[in-house]
């Protein structure tokens, strides 16, 4: 599906993976709804997308708020016509220990991070099943089946994602339905995410390596909606490791995470003050952009993407080098 002219709504617009998303959009010439809450980013990413070659109209609005979603959803299809794909990207982290973290903190992370990925799904659903078609992409995580320490709230709820997604999915499917739903497993990223987390560590908080763009993300979230036929997506090799070892030995991945996973996710620098986007944006006065503080580190490619991408080719090649290997064997 080409996304010309198509109304793609994507949530966390204005900073990080939901940015690089955007632009990748506009470059497509599509007609991008962009929902976050603060308004220095909408403002650049809706520059952006116009920047871009595509039209940009922000909508502000808190995911975790149903009714400003689907406000914010109906002002979208008013302005640019019904909509076509519906991007999930929003969420907010908190880097702590679980008995650091206040009831409250963590209820606000879990609206945001898991409810605003339901809210979101429902409001798409409401104005997509009518027309019988359009496509829900999910951006998800490795962490969302494998859980690492300092972030038990997010990989909560990136965990319910899934759980909540497979069941939605299997209710269209029973209905015949033309809409369709994909999540999209992203790795370690580059974003402002580490720099305006609610972080209870002294050090800088920073994404586990190996560390991927954020545009690589965005590659595969656009991909997924052109190609929404997948129930699932892997990005970079980690996140296919971190999966597949999860499946067949998690009492070692236990014991390694607890030797590794907190120094893993800090920096020797120490931690920011007075910076978080859990209550309110932390870009309402300052656009943070796409990027965070670690290009230097960061990788703008990914092969596990191409591959799962291009999954046939790949499988049609493994099985004529097994097939070669197997000749080679059988001659000797």
């Amino acid at each position: 599906m080409s996304l010309k002219d198509k109304v793609v709504v994507v949530t966390g617009a204005s900073g990080g993976v939901g940015r690089a998303v955007v632009r990748q959009l506009g470059a497509e010439g599509a007609k991008v709804a962009l929902i976050a809450r603060g308004e220095a980013g909408l403002a650049g990413a809706a520059v952006d997308v116009g920047a871009e070659g595509g039209t940009g109209k922000t909508f502000a609005a808190d995911v975790s708020d149903y009714d400003q979603v689907r406000q914010a959803a109906q002002r979208a299809e008013a302005e640019l016509g019904p909509i076509d794909v519906w991007i999930n990207v929003a969420f907010t982290t908190v880097f702590a220990p679980f008995l650091e973290i206040t009831p409250e903190e963590y209820e606000r992370e879990t609206k945001v991070t898991y409810l605003g990925y339901v809210w979101g799904t429902r409001v798409a659903l409401e104005m997509m099943k009518p027309r019988d078609k359009g496509v829900i992409v999910q951006a998800g995580s490795a962490l969302a089946y494998r859980s690492i320490p300092l972030q038990s709230a997010y990989c909560g709820a990136k965990h319910a994602i899934v759980g909540f997604t497979e069941s939605v999915r299997t209710e269209l499917l029973a209905e015949d339905s033309g809409v369709k739903i994909t999540v999209v497993q992203l790795p370690a990223l580059n974003t402002p995410q580490f720099d305006w987390g609610l972080n209870r560590m002294r050090r800088h908080a920073q994404p586990v390596p190996p560390i991927y763009q954020p545009e690589v993300a965005a590659d595969a979230l656009v991909y997924a909606a052109e190609h929404p036929e997948r129930k699932e997506y892997w990005v970079g090799g980690m996140t296919a490791a971190t999966i597949l070892g999860q499946r067949t030995a998690p009492a070692l991945l236990d014991r390694y995470l607890a030797r590794t996973g907190v120094k893993s996710q800090l920096t020797g620098e120490k931690a920011p003050t007075g910076v978080s986007n859990l209550w309110e944006p932390a870009d309402e006065d300052k656009d943070y952009g796409a990027h965070g503080s670690f290009d230097r580190r960061s990788h703008g490619r990914s092969v596990q993407l191409w591959m799962s991408q291009h999954r046939r080719l790949v499988t049609f090649a493994g099985l004529g080098l097994a097939a070669v290997a197997g000749l080679g064997l059988r001659r000797r």
